[in-house]
C-alpha cells in the first residue's frame, strides 16, 4: 500500500541570483530554477539549486474558495478549490503550482498533506508566506503512514470521474482510486453500477451525496463540524492516525471552533497548528470514536493521535 512521507514542497524560483539574499532571510536553503539559470545560480553561497522544467509537470489549480451565491437558497456557499483529487488520481505525477502572496503557504501545505512532490512558484510577497509554512512543515514528525480511506473509488480516467472524485474528497469523504473492487473497503463506487448510475454522475454534487447516504455518516472514519472549508488528509496505522487540516480560506480568515470525530479510541493526542497555539479543547473518547476542538484554525494544523 502507497505510504505516504513527509515530503517537503520545493520553491520554483525564476528570478535571478541578486535575489539570494531574500531567500536566505527566508531560511530557504533549496530552490529549483529554469533550466536557462542554473549555470547563474551555480556557487551562490547558502543556496542549493537544481533545473526543472515546469512544463513536464502537472499544473494545479491556487488553493483558496470563492463563495458563490447558491441558486436554491440565494445563500453564499463556498466552493473550495482544492487539488486533493489530483493527488489521489495520481499519486506518483510531479506538480507544479503558480500561488501567489498567501496563497504560496496554502499550496505548501496541502502538498504536504498528501506526501506530493511538487514545486511552488511565487512572486515577491508570497516568499514570506511560503516561508514561514515551510518553517513549520519542517517541524512535523515524520510519520510514514498510507492512507486511510472508507471508500474505494473505480476511476476511469474520465472527466466525469475527476469530478466525481473532487465533490468527494471537497465533502471530507475519504477516497481512494482503485483498480478494482476491493472487498476490505466500507465501501466501493463504480460509475455506472445499479447503485451509483450515470446519469446521476452527471451531477458530481448529487453524486458526492449519494456516495455520502451509500457510506452512512456513522461510518465515516472521520467528520468535521463548524465549517464548510476546513478539508481532511487522513493517513493511519499501528495504532496511530494523522489529520492533516487545511483551511482553505487561511489566506482571508481563520476558522473558529472546529469540531472533529474520528472513529476509534484515541487516548493520547498531539498537535501543531501553522501560526498559532496547538491548542486542543473538549478531548473526549466515548465507545466508538474520539472528538475534539480546535478553538481557532488560521491555515494549517496537524494533529496525531494514538493508543
Amino acid at each position: 500500500m502507497l505510504l505516504v512521507a513527509a515530503a517537503l514542497p520545493l520553491l520554483f524560483w525564476d528570478a535571478g541570483p541578486s535575489t539570494a539574499p531574500a531567500l536566505r532571510d527566508a531560511h530557504i536553503e533549496r530552490i529549483a530554477v529554469p533550466a536557462a539559470q542554473e549555470a547563474a545560480w551555480k556557487g551562490v553561497a547558502g543556496i542549493v539549486v537544481q533545473a526543472a522544467d515546469v512544463g513536464r509537470l502537472r499544473k494545479l489549480a491556487v488553493p483558496s474558495v470563492e463563495y458563490r451565491p447558491d441558486q436554491a437558497s440565494a445563500s453564499r456557499a463556498p466552493w473550495i478549490q482544492s487539488n486533493g483529487w489530483e493527488f489521489v488520481r495520481a499519486p506518483g505525477a510531479h506538480f507544479y503550482y503558480d500561488a501567489p502572496g498567501k496563497a504560496a503557504g496554502l499550496a505548501a501545505a496541502e502538498a504536504f498533506s498528501y506526501g506530493a512532490d511538487a514545486l511552488i512558484h511565487t512572486d515577491a510577497a508570497g516568499l514570506q508566506y511560503f516561508a514561514e509554512m515551510l518553517a513549520f512543515l519542517r517541524g512535523i514528525e515524520r510519520l510514514d503512514l498510507p492512507p486511510l480511506a472508507d471508500i474505494a473509488f473505480q476511476d476511469d480516467g474520465g472527466d466525469t470521474a475527476g469530478e466525481v472524485l473532487n465533490l468527494m474528497l471537497r465533502n471530507n469523504l475519504l477516497v481512494r482510486a482503485a483498480a478494482a473492487p476491493d472487498p476490505k473497503a466500507k465501501l466501493n463506487v463504480r460509475l455506472g453500477s445499479a447503485q451509483f448510475p450515470l446519469e446521476t454522475a452527471q451531477d458530481p454534487a448529487a453524486m458526492a451525496h449519494l456516495v455520502r447516504s451509500a457510506l452512512g455518516d456513522d461510518h465515516r472514519s472521520i467528520r468535521i463540524y463548524g465549517t464548510q472549508v476546513v478539508l481532511a488528509r487522513v493517513t493511519a496505522g499501528g495504532g496511530r492516525l494523522r489529520l492533516a487540516l487545511l483551511n482553505y480560506d487561511g489566506a482571508r480568515r481563520k476558522v473558529d471552533g472546529l469540531h472533529v470525530r474520528a472513529l476509534g479510541r484515541f487516548p493520547k493526542h498531539t498537535g501543531a497548528v501553522a501560526g498559532g497555539a496547538a491548542q486542543i479543547d473538549d478531548y473526549s473518547l466515548d465507545d466508538q470514536a474520539t472528538e475534539f476542538t480546535l478553538p481557532e484554525l488560521k491555515t494549517f494544523a496537524v494533529i496525531d493521535l494514538s493508543r
